[in-house]
């Protein structure tokens, strides 16, 4: 008989494991489709983003901690973006746990946030991935229709360039 799995039992993505196939709704900017080079309404997948990286910040704009996350994840966009080897390769995406739309496109206009975020607010995202605290980061490699996690920690990045050499070495580019 097989055991039923509970959400309090669903740990958050471990580096080594595979993310799980989560259904994103697209936003309706198409600068942010451009950015993940997706096309079209409805909803994606991450394992269909244009990149080779996607970083997954998971945060809710009631987080102070988010809140004071904000400019450094600028920051590391801005550095990714910078850089012609990385630009095409490693995107950035946030996931607004109990966020609306709404909600999403307030954060995103106070903090002058440039990537995508994606609202949250019923919470079934979050409970697939084991309810964590915010700000969480994941990072994904994408290998065909897989997203193998190479980072998954609650808390500040810490400095940007230590952790993007970081991801840079844990996926393999350059």
């Amino acid at each position: 008989m097989a055991k039923v799995i509970s959400t309090a039992e669903i740990s958050p993505p471990q580096v080594g494991g595979i993310f799980p196939e989560l259904e994103l709704l697209k936003s309706s900017n198409p600068v942010d489709l451009k950015y993940l080079g997706l096309s079209g309404s409805g909803i994606f997948k991450i394992q269909q983003v244009k990149a080779d990286v996607v970083i997954i910040e998971i945060f809710s704009m009631y987080c102070p901690y988010c809140q004071g996350e904000a400019p450094n994840v600028n920051n590391l966009y801005t550095l990714i973006e910078s850089n012609p080897s990385l630009r095409n390769r490693i995107k950035i995406i946030g996931i607004g746990i109990n966020n609306s739309l709404f909600e999403t496109d307030i954060f995103k206009n106070k903090y002058k946030i440039a990537f995508p975020l994606i609202p949250d607010g019923d919470f079934k995202l979050h409970k697939t991935i084991g309810q964590v605290r915010t700000p969480y980061f994941i990072v994904v490699k994408l290998k065909g229709d897989k997203a193998e996690v190479i980072y998954s920690k609650l808390g500040a990045l810490g400095d940007n360039k230590v952790f993007l050499e970081q991801i840079v070495k844990s996926s393999g580019l350059k």
